[in-house]
């Protein structure tokens, strides 16, 4: 199979395709792939790490206000058309995927023009333009929440797949929560162990919040590992420091700093909470490993997406929604407390995250990407 992934900007987009890509090869390892993105973005490294070559089209992201800028970014998702249209032509493939964002309006229609097929996969509760746009002409939409379905085009043909994460259920329930405590150094944590993260970039606004709660309010019984992100960690080290000096002792007791966290699924182990975004990748890792948690859907997202992400496992019962106009250290503390301080309602929430998985994620994918 030959196959072309059209993903750029956010991990949202880019996550999932790269799980597509590696699904592919393991179904059919003599299949050929490529990526498509932009010459800046982030999905270039990512995509290069995983193994896969990426080309680039010029392409425009259009702001949501009126704005001379806007113009040239329709003329240059314009010229994107031809560029897709060059490397479609060369690459000959089979099909063209889609997972979200500005890059797929260029490359599908360049799709469509050549007569290739194309699917898209949506990974959030609220679509993204370029998915309501595209979804009536794709051979199928995959949706990563069901509720997606009826905000497309009555047309689209659409199947509820969930989103690929990178680890399933059965990956979380063997692990060996003793193991993963010693292995990540928390064996002598006797504390309710709070996992704060906010991706890649971290959250500034957060970080700030949950620094403060933490010197406010020191509770005996919380073990916070604040991943900050590689650009914010300076910043809340240096948080850390001054909030030392004006308690007078070491928080190390209570808090961890971490830039970055790589082996998640063996950190949601040994996670009693989370506090985190509502990103669509986010959301499926929360349901898979039973995590209770506390959601901050960043509120610059497109549609406000992340919020209609987080009332999925809100509506069951699974999570607590905070907006971040409404985020304070005492509202932070209160709902933390509020989850924590009773095992048998933590208990319900770990039972209630596991209500929105999506079985056979893979198998369902594969159903919709293969050439019949």
């Amino acid at each position: 199979m030959r196959v072309v992934f059209a993903c750029a900007g956010t991990g949202g987009h880019i996550n999932p395709a790269i799980a597509m890509a590696n699904l592919i090869m393991k179904k059919e390892p003599e299949s050929e792939i490529i990526f498509i993105g932009t010459e800046t973005g982030l999905e270039n490294k990512m995509v290069v790490n995983s193994g896969y070559s990426i080309k680039h089209i010029r392409t425009g992201k259009i702001i949501r206000e009126l704005t001379l800028k806007n113009i040239t970014a329709l003329i240059n998702a314009y010229k994107g058309i031809f560029d897709a249209k060059k490397i479609l032509a060369e690459f000959e493939p089979d099909l063209v995927i889609g997972t979200g964002g500005y890059i797929c309006g260029p490359v599908m229609k360049a799709a469509k023009k050549l007569k290739i097929p194309y699917i898209l996969h949506e990974s959030n509760a609220f679509p993204g333009v370029s998915v309501k746009l595209l979804a009536k002409d794709a051979k199928c939409v995959m949706l990563g929440f069901e509720d997606a379905k009826e905000r497309l085009n009555k047309k689209a043909k659409t199947i509820y797949t969930g989103t690929p994460a990178k680890f399933n259920e059965e990956d979380i329930l063997n692990l060996d929560k003793e193991k993963c405590l010693e292995k990540l150094n928390l064996s002598n944590i006797n504390r309710k162990i709070v996992l704060v993260t906010c991706g890649s970039q971290g959250a500034k606004r957060i970080n700030e919040v949950v620094m403060s709660m933490i010197k406010k309010y020191q509770n005996k019984y919380l073990f916070f590992i604040l991943v900050t992100g590689d650009k914010n960690y300076d910043e809340v080290l240096n948080i850390k420091e001054e909030a030392q000096k004006e308690i007078g002792h070491s928080l190390d007791e209570c808090l961890r700093l971490e830039k970055f966290i790589f082996n998640m699924d063996e950190m949601y182990k040994v996670a009693d909470v989370c506090i985190t975004r509502a990103g669509a990748m986010t959301i499926s890792e929360l349901a898979l490993s039973h995590k209770p948690s506390i959601l901050i859907p960043l509120p610059t997202a497109a549609e406000n997406h992340q919020f209609f992400n987080a009332k999925v496992l809100e509506n069951v019962g699974a999570a607590k929604i905070i907006e971040q106009k409404d985020l304070t250290e005492e509202v932070l503390n209160n709902t933390l407390l509020e989850i924590v301080s009773n095992n048998e309602n933590l208990e319900k929430m770990e039972k209630n995250a596991s209500k929105v998985i999506v079985k056979n994620v893979e198998e369902k994918i594969y159903d919709c990407i293969k050439i019949k």
